[in-house]
């Protein structure tokens, strides 16, 4: 049973204590990614949630998980290690979560180079800008990423405080979006590669945010490389969706998991915990990962 939330006595920060299974939130994003605040201020809008356990999945990187552990210690919150993989199905991009990662620095060190992709990425989408008249510096993006892993949301930031855009949405749809003029195509891990890296990794690979995809044609041959779960419960789901997707887990015996796919919403369906996913799926994941290592073992 994964560690609980229980308010101190005293009225201070919340701390490991004795209460009924509550809720959990496993796809969450810091400043190592795309997020609005630090690892351990994630983890401490989770506390004042009330969160059991929380995952950090930022995108492509897991350099937020050991201050993000360092304060899950302090505020009795657990912390899944986990992390957001683009990678390509065919040409269809699809994102993986991977959770329970046990070599944090292994999987970390394999994706340094699509990291250092993201910044050449960067680079070359800031040249195609300022061939359409736009100004915009290379220094200017990287300061909205804040040493975080750069992607397109930290250029279309960075546009939006030299006004050359209103907003996010305007940066995508003149710019930056597919098919746009300054858009640059990023370095691509197949899908097959995602899994295997997970599982070298100790983690669970779970596809995120499925949607209208979440359907049986394109699962099964997931499950044939080795899926292990999906996400069911996500902000950009409909209510069929939700029931689908979660039918589709109980058929091919996978884990289901869920969460706010939080990058610092303070209101909506995006809030932190706002999906309300149950503790139980966290330890079914458990059970999942305890069962693969005593077959290893075996």
């Amino acid at each position: 049973m994964t560690a609980r939330l229980d308010a101190d006595p005293a009225g201070g920060n919340p701390t490991a204590a004795h209460r009924p299974p509550g809720f959990v939130d496993l796809h969450s994003h810091s400043t190592a990614s795309d997020g609005a605040l630090a690892p351990a201020e994630v983890v401490e809008t989770a506390a004042r949630a009330g969160l059991a356990a929380l995952a950090l999945t930022d995108h492509d990187t897991l350099a937020g998980v050991a201050a993000a552990r360092e304060a899950g210690e302090r505020l009795g919150v657990r912390i899944v290690a986990g992390v957001e993989l683009s990678l390509m199905d065919g040409d269809k991009e699809v994102h993986m979560l991977g959770l329970h990662i046990a070599r944090v620095d292994a999987l970390q060190a394999e994706l340094e180079a699509v990291r250092d992709s993201r910044k050449s990425r960067a680079e070359q989408i800031v040249a195609k800008l300022n061939a359409l008249g736009v100004p915009l510096t290379v220094d200017a993006v990287f300061v909205q990423a804040a040493g975080g892993a750069v992607g397109r949301p930290h250029i279309a930031r960075a546009l939006i405080a030299g006004g050359w855009v209103r907003d996010q949405r305007e940066a995508f749809d003149k710019y930056l979006g597919a098919g746009r003029p300054a858009n640059v195509e990023k370095q691509r891990i197949t899908i097959a590669d995602g899994i295997r890296l997970i599982h070298e990794c100790g983690g669970l690979a779970v596809i995120a945010h499925p949607g209208g995809d979440g359907r049986r044609e394109r699962v099964e041959p997931l499950v044939a490389l080795g899926l292990d779960g999906l996400e069911v419960k996500h902000p950009g789901h409909s209510g069929e969706d939700t029931l689908r997707i979660a039918a589709l887990a109980d058929f091919f015996g996978l884990v289901k998991s869920g969460g706010s796919d939080w990058h610092g919403a303070t209101n909506g369906p995006r809030v932190l915990g706002g999906m309300q996913v149950p503790e139980e799926w966290l330890d079914r994941q458990d059970a999942r990962l305890e069962k693969r290592r005593t077959a290893a073992v075996a």
